[in-house]
């Protein structure tokens, strides 16, 4: 006898099947008129950059998650995520599963505190190679301590919340997870859409940079460097 409280299981769709649907409903939506912006994963590597693995290394650190994340790893890496889209502090993507129709996930990312958004400008601007790398569309190399961590840049679990259509009870389901890993995907490609996504305007911020590491030179301009030789030792030095 059925009882309304018996949830029952879901079988996992097989790599084949997974790949077979997710093709059909590309299809579906191209007929349609849709324009998908599907995450692709060349090879095993989710991410190359120092940046796209510092985010999926930072997922993996959410052990209240962990068994989600293998699945969701699997997923991605089978072109599952179909459509995602980043947006200030919000991800919206399609992501194929044991049904024909894929589902709808919703992440919401809470922004960056001011403080912390000082914190990678004082960082980003005490070098010009700094400010050329973001300006360059990249995250300088000094910039990589800063993102994980306790006090870290990137979202906690208490700073993400989310959604998925499909009938998942989890707190976080395999769905969802492999939005999130699409996202180092994506953070992998285009960097600084780390920056939409913490609510944070790209360009002013390298402005700011900028601004404040020009007044910094113009502040050290008069400041005579220890390295520098007057005209009596250079003559000293020639012999002349």
């Amino acid at each position: 006898m059925s009882r309304y409280w018996d949830i029952g299981t879901y079988s996992q769709p097989t790599t084949g099947e997974l790949r077979k649907k997710v093709e059909v409903s590309r299809k579906k939506e191209a007929k349609k008129g849709n324009v998908l912006e599907p995450v692709i994963v060349q090879g095993r590597m989710i991410a190359k950059n120092w940046w796209g693995k510092a985010w999926c290394d930072n997922l993996e650190q959410y052990a209240d998650f962990e068994s989600r994340l293998d699945r969701g790893k699997r997923y991605v890496r089978t072109g599952a995520v179909l459509d995602l889209k980043i947006q200030k502090g919000k991800i919206l993507a399609r992501v194929q599963g044991t049904r024909k129709t894929p589902y709808k996930v919703e992440i919401r990312i809470s922004p960056l505190s001011e403080e912390k958004c000082q914190h990678i400008i004082d960082k980003c601007g005490k070098k010009l190679e700094n400010v050329e790398a973001l300006m360059a569309g990249n995250f300088p190399e000094e910039m990589q301590e800063l993102f994980q961590g306790k006090d870290g840049l990137f979202p906690t679990p208490r700073e993400i919340s989310f959604s998925c259509s499909c009938p998942d009870w989890a707190l976080m389901c395999k769905h969802v997870a492999a939005a999130l890993y699409g996202v180092g995907v994506r953070l992998d490609e285009q960097p600084l859409l780390f920056f939409e996504l913490r609510g944070i305007d790209a360009g002013r911020f390298i402005d700011v940079t900028l601004a404040n590491r020009v007044e910094q030179m113009l502040a050290n301009a008069d400041c005579i460097s220890p390295r520098i030789m007057d005209d009596a030792d250079v003559m000293g030095l020639f012999g002349v």
